[in-house]
């Protein structure tokens, strides 16, 4: 009886410390995160935001989420005994609270914002939604974002992460130089007698140092310079970028009309609409890199058919 009274009581120690260890586990990785973790570009995406406790004990009255660059279209649900309030930008919400309510830190709850992924975001990239969770008093700031040469371990109060996933049974012309990857690559369709053209595409800098996009050529246009769109005292101006454009450590730059973008010159012949033109791009460090670009129409605001279509068009009813 004492030798099973010891082994018992050994047991119990060790299933106790077990139980320990899995619940301080559980409550360190417990943070407000997305139920799932990615998406697909130019699709609709239902963003699931999962609260699994409160604030050290305390019930959770306040939840805020911002929206990322390249999410669009947010519509969140209501949620009874909670307020709803937005703050909106020329795209959207860019953040949604809800508040008043009470979560109590021993029960779990879900925040939903129906949005739209746009093409432009690379396939490959990840966006983040910081969150701020409120307590009464106290505050949880689950904003920190993953730098290169970090891991997640690494972070105490990371945001939610959304992974983007190429669209389905449509190339996504993706390229990889270096530590770059190169997205979407594509060109509006010019008028006969135009000499000049807009190129646009992502790059997203996967590495630990910034690299430049310096210049472009096509074969019908042998400059090609990086330019930016920009409002001054409400007019719109474009500026050439003489050198280049930077894309820093674990960022995604989008050049798309009204932005940055490359401005092709002297233009020998037209660029027809559905067409696909070797490129060639040139980074600071990355070097020549070449690229096939699509055509789409005149006037177009997205990559055409073919690269997500114009997905960016679509409205949620």
């Amino acid at each position: 009886m004492l030798r099973i009274d010891i082994f018992t009581r050994k047991s119990l120690g060790i299933l106790s410390i077990v139980l320990l260890s899995f619940v301080w586990s559980a409550r360190s990785e417990a943070h407000v995160l997305l139920e799932t973790p990615q998406a697909v570009q130019g699709t609709a995406y239902k963003a699931v935001f999962r609260v699994p406790h409160g604030c050290h004990g305390l019930p959770t009255t306040a939840l805020k989420i911002d929206i990322p660059d390249g999410i669009a279209g947010a519509k969140p649900m209501p949620k009874p005994g909670w307020t709803l309030s937005l703050t909106k930008g020329q795209k959207g919400a860019n953040s949604v609270t809800w508040s008043g309510g009470s979560l109590p830190d021993d029960e779990y709850d879900e925040f939903v914002v129906m949005t739209h992924v746009s093409v432009t975001l690379a396939p490959g990239a990840t966006v983040y939604f910081p969150a701020v969770q409120t307590c009464g008093d106290e505050t949880e700031s689950w904003t920190e974002i993953l730098q290169p040469g970090q891991a997640m371990g690494d972070l105490k109060h990371p945001a939610a992460s959304l992974h983007i996933l190429a669209a389905a049974g449509m190339p996504p012309s993706i390229i990889t130089a270096g530590s770059l990857t190169i997205a979407t690559p594509w060109l509006r369709a010019t008028p006969n007698g135009a000499k000049v053209a807009g190129g646009y595409l992502s790059i997203t800098n996967k590495g630990s140092e910034s690299d430049r996009l310096i210049s472009a050529t096509l074969p019908v246009a042998p400059k090609g310079a990086i330019h930016e769109m920009s409002m001054d005292n409400g007019m719109m101006r474009m500026n050439e970028l003489p050198d280049g454009l930077e894309i820093k450590p674990g960022e995604t730059v989008i050049l798309k009309p009204g932005s940055y973008h490359i401005m092709f010159e002297d233009l020998s012949e037209p660029l027809k609409q559905g067409d696909m033109v070797e490129g060639t791009l040139t980074f600071a460090k990355a070097g020549k890199v070449n690229v096939t670009f699509k055509v789409g129409g005149i006037g177009e605001q997205a990559p055409p058919q073919g690269d997500a279509g114009g997905m960016d068009h679509m409205h949620m009813h």
